[in-house]
């Protein structure tokens, strides 16, 4: 065994011992720790919504130059390159965090663009060797315009090279996707939200910047989760916007279904962060425990094709809603989420409210595109300088040749060049490395468009440099081109009150009586019923955040039909929708149910309509986007669903509707702002194999935007025309668009399949009508989101231009009164 020896210190060595108080050592390593933590690690800045480790991952891909239109790379290569050039911590770390930017259940806009196994709520992901990444889409528009000078950089931890310290962010990432984190002595808990309602949010902001939070709740009704689900109960979401603390319930998206011999609850959408292994886990417990009874099976079906899908089968005798209620309550189908906006403002921590997280944003934004502007106004002015001197030269090329052949050496030529032609020393280089191939005659020509493209480009960034109203506007139209890129629909229902997500258990009586009452379909998709069939009051179609679209009256324990855009007629069990009260002045469909809780549709499948299912009557009456009309003769087979129209290849239903009287006003409108109306009475009714017959005439180019059927004699304030217009290039629902409101009485009837007449005027920038609708006065308009927006005034000329509107229109309608009438009238 070998033998260790000790060497003495040097006879001159002096030993230095210095006592210090163990409090103050340690008050002072736990602050510098703490320190370390909220600034370096656990708190994002407030202007990009990223953590540094996120940001050295996003710099650092995009250094490497990983972006979506090239390879996947091992993720092991950017955690190392990560790890060696910024982050000095460990590894895990660096990987936890790429992994999480490519989860789309835990980011509502993924940065990471993975290849592998990146995990699921329920496992952890691969060992980095094993998966690959790059950018995704998303994340060149948080790194877009860094090597413009946009940000400051600072050092990295070794001060060998520079890192940013914070991105230039075309997206409003703390909104929109949120975080989480632990810091010593606080913590930050951000829920996500719906990139185009925040892009339409801070545009509105730049417009007026003294819009309260109300204001800001038009546009952000409330956060919207990766995971779907529904959010129940906005109170403590407006909290939160006020005050930056607030707290709310999600809720599963769970629907009875029939399974096999029983019935069965089908969970397809979890709260946020919840995994369906904790469920299921939760359940047994429950169920072992014999804490929760009535389950008979439990599958999870779960797949990538179809997304999830966990099935608990009810047993027989035990009622499906009472039992999916007690599941709300005892699982983690139903879950909190507390919101804590804590984020770094001028390097302190701070808790903010939605609008100041906003502002934040918008300064930032302002200042990024105020030194991009700069940035490129220089080096335009520098090339500027350069193509001026090249085009002294070329005037007189033959004369600088000749004082570069008799100079002596190139410092004597440059000089000489100086002298005679009055160039700069950067002109009198550039001349000198200059090609000869660059002395033809087709040169200057691009010389001097180049020249000309320079000074016009120049003019432009200095306006933006000296108004800083047209510096705002910059800002808005990026904000705008990012909506539409990156933009996606809702994917969370928010719910009013506790009993709106699921009838209570209470609510679900033994046996339910076949009382009449109305059908309704809101214009976000909720369906609901009335308690009887009774319209009192004379409220209008505005529900709190919704308007009525479609009724019908039906009873209890009846059906009703679905008309969709495929052209499909889907029968609904009315006993499935949740009650509301009767009276129009009290009704809420928010306290209804997302028919896609109660029936499939197929891609693209949009829902239209309501109707009985009678066997007499004048039928329905539809009308396609190539301009197909078609009445459709009463008929119900015994089975749940079936086509009304054959319809053509590319073809579509754009409007349904259910003939009361046979005498109705048929109406047509079209993308190039034709209206056509005719009387039902003209269109021969078939059956539902038949393919329809010409209504209207549409070019190639165009299509029909709405088609309906007025009762004119049945409305006591008459019928409007509301159309709204804009660009053909804009993503749907992004831009308000211009709209006018026009008394019906306004345009002639046509014969059937004639051209119609032109119901809008476009203006500058519009191209196309981005929406239609006519009915009843007065009408009520509703955005995608479902809340109320303001109409002008219905004194339209008949073929005038609109007015900008605030938000964009996904749906109309008259009097819920009006429309309650009219169904009771068949």
């Amino acid at each position: 065994m070998a033998r260790r020896t000790t060497t003495p210190p040097p006879e001159d060595f002096e030993e230095h011992i210095l006592d210090t108080d163990i409090r103050d050592e340690m008050q002072s390593s736990f602050l510098e720790y703490a320190y370390s933590v909220i600034y370096s690690r656990a708190l994002p800045d407030a202007r990009d919504g990223l953590k540094p480790v996120q940001r050295r991952i996003l710099y650092t891909m995009n250094d490497m130059g990983l972006r979506p239109d090239r390879g996947h790379v091992k993720s092991a290569r950017v955690v190392g390159e990560v790890m060696g050039r910024l982050h000095p911590h460990g590894d895990s770390a660096i990987y936890d965090a790429l992994v999480r930017m490519a989860q789309p259940w835990s980011m509502r806009l993924p940065y990471i663009d993975g290849h592998g196994n990146f995990g699921s709520p329920d496992d952890s992901p691969a060992a980095m060797r094993y998966t690959e990444c790059r950018m995704a889409p998303a994340a060149t528009a948080m790194t877009a315009s860094i090597d413009e000078d946009t940000v400051d950089f600072r050092p990295n931890y070794d001060s060998r090279e520079l890192e940013p310290s914070v991105l230039p962010a075309a997206i409003p990432n703390l909104v929109v996707n949120g975080t989480t984190g632990i810091a010593v002595g606080m913590a930050t808990n951000m829920a996500p939200h719906n990139l185009v309602e925040v892009i339409q949010a801070l545009r509105h902001l730049i417009k007026h910047p003294g819009t309260d939070v109300d204001g800001l709740m038009r546009f952000i009704p409330g956060p919207d989760l990766p995971t779907g689900g529904k959010i129940v109960g906005l109170d403590g979401i407006r909290d939160a916007y006020e005050s930056g603390r607030g707290t709310f319930r999600m809720r599963a998206t769970a629907r009875v279904e029939s399974v096999g011999r029983r019935k069965g609850i089908v969970v397809t959408e979890l709260p946020y962060g919840v995994g369906t292994e904790k469920v299921i886990e939760r359940i047994k417990t429950l169920v072992q425990g014999k804490k929760l009874q009535g389950i008979a099976d439990m599958k999870d079906l779960t797949d990538r094709e179809h997304g999830l899908r966990l099935v608990i089968e009810v047993k027989n005798g035990f009622v499906p809603e009472a039992l999916l209620e007690q599941l709300y309550k005892q699982t983690p189908m139903e879950d909190t989420f507390g919101i804590n906006n804590v984020a770094l403002v001028d390097g302190q921590p701070r808790t903010l409210g939605l609008k100041e997280m906003l502002t934040v944003f918008l300064d930032h934004r302002y200042e990024v595109v105020r030194r991009r502007s700069k940035f490129r106004r220089d080096k335009r002015a520098e090339r500027l300088h350069l193509v001026d001197g090249l085009l002294i030269a070329l005037l007189d090329i033959d004369e600088v040749i000749q004082v570069i052949r008799t100079s002596d050496d190139s410092a004597a030529a440059k000089e000489r060049l100086i002298s005679v032609f009055d160039l700069s020393q950067a002109q009198a280089d550039y001349i000198l490395e200059m090609q000869l191939r660059r002395l033809t005659r087709f040169s200057r020509i691009e010389l001097e468009k180049e020249q000309e493209t320079l000074r016009r480009e120049i003019e432009e960034l200095e306006a933006i440099l000296a108004d800083e109203n047209l510096l705002r506007q910059v800002v808005s139209d990026e904000l705008g081109e990012v909506a539409k890129t990156f933009g996606t629909p809702r994917r969370t229902v928010l719910l009013e009150s506790a009993g709106t997500g699921a009838v209570t258990a209470a609510a679900v009586p033994l046996e339910v009586a076949d009382d009449p009452c109305f059908a309704l379909l809101s214009s976000t998709g909720l369906l609901a019923r009335t308690s009887s069939d009774e319209p009192v009051g004379t409220g209008g179609a505005r529900a709190n955040h919704d308007v009525v679209v479609s009724a019908v009256r039906t009873t209890a324990r009846g059906e009703i039909g679905l008309l969709t855009s495929a052209g499909r007629l889907v029968k609904i069990g009315v006993l499935d929708l949740p009650t509301i009260p009767a009276s129009a002045n009290e009704s809420n469909l928010q306290g209804g149910v997302p028919l896609t809780e109660l029936l499939s549709l197929g891609q693209g499948e949009r829902p239209l309509a309501l109707c009985s299912l009678a066997t007499d009557g004048p039928g329905l009456a539809l009308g396609t986007r190539q301009g197909v009309v078609k009445r459709v003769n009463p008929e119900v087979l015994g089975k749940d669903e079936w086509d009304v129209i054959g319809l053509k290849d590319g073809d579509e239903v754009v409007g349904a509707v259910e003939l009361r009287t046979g005498e109705e006003e048929l109406c047509f409108l079209t993308s190039d702002a034709q209206l056509l109306r005719f009387g039902a009475s003209t269109v021969r009714p078939q059956g539902r194999s038949g393919g329809g017959m010409a209504g209207i005439r549409v070019t190639d180019r165009e299509r029909v935007v709405w088609f309906g059927a007025l009762d004119l004699a049945s409305y006591a304030d008459g019928a409007v025309l509301v159309t709204a217009s804009g660009s053909s290039t804009a993503l749907p629902g992004t831009e308000p668009g211009a709209i006018k409101v026009t008394d019906f009485a306004e345009y002639p009837a046509k014969g059937r399949a004639t051209g119609g007449v032109r119901c809008h005027r476009f203006l500058k920038g519009e191209d196309t009508l981005v929406f239609a609708w006519a009915g009843p006065a007065p009408a009520r308009a509703a955005a995608a989101s479902g809340a109320p927006v303001d109409l002008p005034e219905a004194n339209g000329r008949r073929d005038g231009s609109g007015v900008p509107g605030s938000q964009a229109l996904a749906a109309c309608a008259g009097p819920l009164l009006t429309v309650l009438t009219s169904s009771v009238s068949g």
